[in-house]
């Protein structure tokens, strides 16, 4: 993915700067100004934060100045598209939230939804979303019928429960289902860009009520397109790898008579950046065929000596009675910014249609400690 540079640097602010003082031309943007002083050690997330702040304090006003600068600078500057919009959106929404006005709020969303193909407005709408979710989802409800294939995901995105860089939504986590709408009317859509999201969203929900998307995904495929049952495995994933057996079930991953041989391990100590092989085979011990997901678990070590597993995907496969296969997997622990590896027992196992197999141990060392 690009740096946070590439995405909201230096030129993005010049470029914001010079659209907002073309819409507003006796803006006084001090604030915005002086922003490229104070990006560089921050995240993208805390830099669109910060350019959000800088705008509210250059415009002051209500949210109707607010929102007829924005538009001014969507007619007038072609430029007025990409990163820079992230601090856009969500300096719309808290000026809505601040005051407060049904006027505010219904003309933020449709302002969201209008700027959402110049860059997603998927995380500002968080913010509408945490002040008003009924009023919200009566406004999304409309847009699930939107001829813009944008505005449609955005109503699908925006409202995950767990989407990435975007702050919870407390209403959404605490009320099972209330998003539900918004995917029966989107399951089906003509676009891969939005059904991806569905089926994200989907996800998202399977963290907190399995049952209640098991139950959905069983609902769709009665009558499914021929995408249903794609959107369905990447939506049921989680579940998959948690070996959830509905899920494996609604995927025709049902109980099954196997023999695993292993993993076996090419080494039994592994440094920090470097990487363990693993080889197993699965027989099919029963007397039909089976039809196996097979992942693989790695179970790190945490920092307080205990371990926490997580799940790999291996491949798919039917087997015929007594039918064997062999499998083969390299394992990297190269340095990534979302774990912390802790030297010590690790540990990898299979799993098969949601069973696990017996551990094979090694030790990551760290060759920096004596």
């Amino acid at each position: 993915m690009p740096s946070a540079d590439e995405l909201i640097g230096h030129h993005a602010v010049e470029t914001l700067i010079r659209a907002i003082q073309t819409a507003a031309p006796d803006a006084d943007l001090t604030s915005l100004r002086t922003a490229p002083g104070q990006i560089a050690p921050i995240s993208l997330r805390e830099r669109a934060d910060l350019l959000r702040d800088a705008l509210l304090a250059d415009l002051p006003g209500d949210f109707a100045a607010l929102a007829r600068i924005v538009r001014s600078a969507r007619d007038s500057a072609p430029d007025f598209t990409g990163w820079l919009i992230w601090p856009v959106t969500s300096a719309l929404a808290t000026r809505a939230v601040q005051e407060d006005s049904h006027t505010a709020f219904d003309d933020a969303m449709a302002l969201l939804a209008d700027l959402t193909g110049r860059l997603t407005s998927e995380f500002a709408i968080r913010t509408l979303l945490r002040h008003d979710l009924d009023r919200a989802l009566g406004i999304i409800s409309d847009w699930t019928v939107s001829p813009d294939a944008h505005v449609r995901r955005l109503a699908s995105e925006g409202t995950r429960p767990y989407l990435p860089w975007a702050v919870r939504v407390p209403d959404i986590l605490a009320r099972p289902g209330v998003t539900m709408p918004v995917l029966d009317a989107l399951h089906r859509d003509e676009s891969d860009y939005v059904r991806r999201s569905v089926a994200n969203h989907l996800n998202d929900l399977s963290r907190d009520h399995p049952d209640l998307v098991v139950d959905t995904a069983r609902r769709w495929l009665v009558a499914p397109d021929p995408a249903t049952e794609r959107l369905v495995r990447h939506g049921l994933r989680t579940l998959v790898k948690r070996g959830h057996p509905g899920a494996l079930d609604l995927l025709g991953f049902t109980p099954a008579a196997v023999e695993v041989d292993g993993p076996h391990l090419d080494r039994s100590t592994v440094p920090f950046g470097g990487s363990v092989r693993f080889t197993a085979s699965v027989r099919n011990t029963g007397d039909t065929q089976a039809r196996l997901a097979i992942d693989y678990v790695v179970h790190h070590r945490k920092a307080n000596g205990g371990q926490t597993g997580k799940t790999f995907k291996l491949t798919t496969r039917t087997l015929a009675p007594g039918e064997r296969i062999q499998v083969a997997r390299e394992h990297s622990f190269r340095p990534i910014t979302t774990r912390r590896y802790h030297s010590g027992t690790h540990a990898i196992s299979l799993q098969v249609n949601g069973v696990a197999s017996a551990r094979a141990d090694f030790e990551l060392v760290d060759p920096d400690t004596p």
